[in-house]
Parts: structure tokens; C-alpha cells; sequence
């Protein structure tokens, strides 16, 4: 990895501007392999861990029962959703089948959807502590862990990083906050084990890097919830990787790191890669050029990912600080409706990053108090944010504003 005080001091120094000039493209080879990452899973993990901490979680009951907003409106759309819907039946499935693209769509829509809605129950127990939702998001829980043994098909890790992110929020709200009982529990984590941690666990380092992001995603959260030091090193080792291999920033060099693991490994290989754009600047992604809504679902992963660290006492966020504003800030910007210049991806993008920016924002302009002018625009002017029906879900209820 090409980052760390000098990458951060040269990112500085080159400013916003510097964020839209256009960079040489001639690099000759690829960099030498990175030293094998340090251990990084800590002695004893916080529970719960995944994404949000228990004093996060106080936070946002505080503000909800206060009837403050943007909380209180996000918490009420969460439960007017049919995520929130305490009449919603289960459908789970032995081998959920998911194609390119989800088509086939065998079960694809069902698993996500089931695990998003586990998910917003176990944060309306948080918030409410009625015991009717604890009680809602066990029973989807149980309904999948009872019955899911594959997942088929090319989509299969990238469905089980989808779902695989979302189930562990879920559970480890419900583990370590309801004290009505989980009996099946020890199922549950069965499930994560052996059925979605080895689809996500190595990786998919010739895919788009939406792929490998969400699937460490999935890896990490699943890993804190069952206690697994091994699992959270090796995919934190692969995240490390990904991330500036997908996001981009002059310090780097005059082309992006080459994706580790991968047979990716000359110019015009990275060039094709980079969906064929040829010059780079500070806060561009690998997938820019494909759509802003996979690049949103992997903004939203890295997030997840950095957010879960910080909380299991590795903070990530100073580190990578550069390279996520630059890239949330370039996006955004985009998103806003500035025009598009000729040099980026023809002169045009497809639009529709998605509620991706909340975490990242509250991360580095709540608590480290960086300037991010268009991604505030952006964050708060769709607030509240509610879920693209894969993976990322309310994170104006758990991450706005919130300084811990």
C-alpha cells in the first residue's frame, strides 16, 4: 500500500484543485508486493461491534425518543417500511440461486431483503425496547438458519457479501441487547460459518472491486460476531489492499495500484480495469466510469468496514482520511449535477449513488472535522437516507451526526 504520513502530506499539499488536474499516465511495472499485514483483530472483540457500538446505538435512541430530527423521521421511515413490518413472513430457501445481475433471482431478493429487515427490527428493539420486534428479527433469523445450506450460480459471493454484511448487524444487536432469549442462536452462527463465510472470505481479486469490498464487508462483521481473529485478519488484510487499489489519489503514483492478488498487472490491463479511463485524479474510483451505483455500494462496504474497525479499537479513518473524502467529495459533485468534463469517462456518468455517503460523512466531518462541502449538499439533502434493497440501510437513523 502506497499511503501513511507522506501520502497524506502530498494529498494536502495538492488541494482541491489539484482534485480535478489532470495527472501523467506512465508507470513502468507493477509495484512490488506489500509486506504481509500485521495482526489486526484486537485481544477481545466489542459487543456488539458490527457497524454500530452501544454507545452509537444511545446516541440514536436518546435522539429518537427526544423526537429530534433527522433521527426521529428516519427511525419512523424504517418502520413504515416493509422492512419495519411486523406482519412480514420469511422466505427462505436451501440454495438461493443469483445470476449476473441477480437473474437468475432465485432467492437473491428474498435472503437480502429477509436480513435488511432482521436488521431494522433489531434496531427498533434498540430504540423502542419493545420485545415485539427482538422477538421479529429472531424469528426471520431463525427462519434462514434453519434452511440455507448454498448459494449458487456467478453471483454467489456477491450475494453472500450482500446478505453476509447485513445478517451479523442484526444478530449482534440481538445477542448482547435482548435478554429475552435467542435458543437458536448457536445456529445462526453455525449458519455464518459455513455457509456465507467461505463464499466471501478469500476474495474475488480479478472482479470489480465492488465485489471484494462488500465480500470483506460481509467477512469482518461476520467474523466479530463469532470471535474470529483468524477470519477478521485475513480479510482485513484484503481490505487493506483493495482500497487504494479502488479508490485513487495522486500520491499513489501516475497510475492506481494494481489490484493485489489478481493476474492484473500492466497498463493497459489497469486501463481496461478502470472501465477504460485513462487519467487519474484524486477521488477517482475503479468503477466511476462503470456507474456511481456500484461505486456507492463500494463506498458504502469500505465504510462499513473502516466503521466496524474503529469500534474493535483500530481506527482507520486517519489513515485513510485523503483518500475517502476525495472520493466521497468527487462523486458528489457529480451527483450534485456539475458538469461532466470531456477527460472523465467521455464526458458522461450514470448517476444513482444511493444512500452511500452517511457513515463516511459523519466520520470524517463529525468526528475529525474535515471540510466536505459537496458531500455535506448531498448527505443531508436526501437525508433521510433509507436502503438500496442490497446491503446499505438506514444510515441516517444509526450515523448522522453521531459522535461516537
Amino acid at each position: 500500500m502506497r499511503h501513511g504520513v507522506p501520502a497524506a502530506l502530498a494529498a494536502l499539499a495538492l488541494g482541491l484543485t489539484a482534485a480535478l488536474t489532470l495527472t501523467p499516465t506512465a508507470q513502468a511495472g507493477p509495484p512490488p508486493a506489500p509486506a504481509p499485514a500485521a495482526a489486526a483483530a484486537p485481544a477481545q472483540f466489542a459487543h456488539p461491534g458490527v457497524l454500530n457500538s452501544r454507545a452509537q446505538l444511545d446516541f440514536v435512541r436518546t435522539k429518537v425518543q427526544a423526537g429530534e430530527q433527522p433521527w426521529k423521521s428516519a427511525f419512523d421511515a424504517m418502520l413504515a417500511s416493509p422492512y419495519g413490518s411486523q406482519s412480514r413472513t420469511p422466505e427462505p430457501r436451501a440454495v438461493v440461486e443469483c445470476g449476473s445481475y441477480s437473474n437468475p433471482d432465485n432467492g437473491c431478493s428474498e435472503e437480502r431483503e429477509d436480513a435488511i429487515a432482521a436488521y431494522s427490527d433489531a434496531l427498533a428493539w434498540y430504540i423502542t425496547r419493545d420485545a415485539k420486534y427482538a422477538k421479529k428479527s429472531i424469528e426471520l433469523m431463525d427462519a434462514w438458519s434453519a434452511k440455507i445450506k448454498d448459494h449458487t450460480n456467478t453471483n454467489a459471493p456477491l450475494q453472500s457479501g450482500w446478505a453476509g454484511s447485513t445478517w451479523p448487524r442484526a444478530a449482534e444487536i440481538i445477542k448482547h441487547t435482548y435478554t429475552g432469549g435467542w435458543p437458536n442462536q448457536g445456529r445462526f452462527a453455525t449458519m455464518l460459518r459455513d455457509v456465507y463465510l467461505p463464499e466471501v472470505i478469500n476474495g474475488k481479486p480479478n472482479n470489480n472491486g465492488n465485489w471484494e469490498l462488500i465480500m470483506m464487508d460481509a467477512a469482518i462483521g461476520i467474523s466479530v460476531h463469532l470471535d474470529d481473529r483468524a477470519s477478521y485478519d485475513k480479510a482485513m488484510a484484503i481490505y487493506l489492499g483493495r482500497v487504494p487499489a479502488y479508490f485513487y489519489l495522486a500520491s499513489d503514483g501516475a497510475q492506481p495500484t494494481y489490484p493485489p492478488r489478481s493476474t492484473i498487472d500492466t497498463k493497459s490491463e489497469l486501463i481496461d480495469y478502470w472501465q477504460g479511463q485513462s487519467t487519474f485524479v484524486d477521488g477517482l474510483a475503479q468503477e466511476t466510469c462503470r456507474d456511481f451505483g456500484h461505486t456507492g455500494m463500494a463506498i458504502a462496504a469500505t465504510m462499513h468496514v473502516a466503521e466496524t474497525s474503529r469500534i474493535q479499537g483500530r481506527d482507520l479513518y486517519p489513515q485513510f482520511k485523503d483518500r475517502f473524502r476525495y472520493a466521497l467529495g468527487f462523486h458528489a459533485q457529480y451527483e450534485l449535477g456539475a458538469k461532466v468534463p470531456s477527460w472523465l469517462c467521455g464526458g458522461s456518468v450514470t448517476k444513482g449513488i444511493g444512500p452511500a455517503t452517511e457513515v463516511g460523512y459523519n466520520a470524517l466531518h463529525t468526528r475529525l472535522g474535515v471540510s466536505m462541502d459537496n458531500t455535506r449538499k448531498l448527505t443531508e439533502g436526501r437525508r433521510p437516507a433509507g436502503t438500496e434493497n442490497h446491503f446499505e440501510a438506514w444510515e441516517t437513523l444509526t450515523h448522522a451526526e453521531n459522535p461516537n
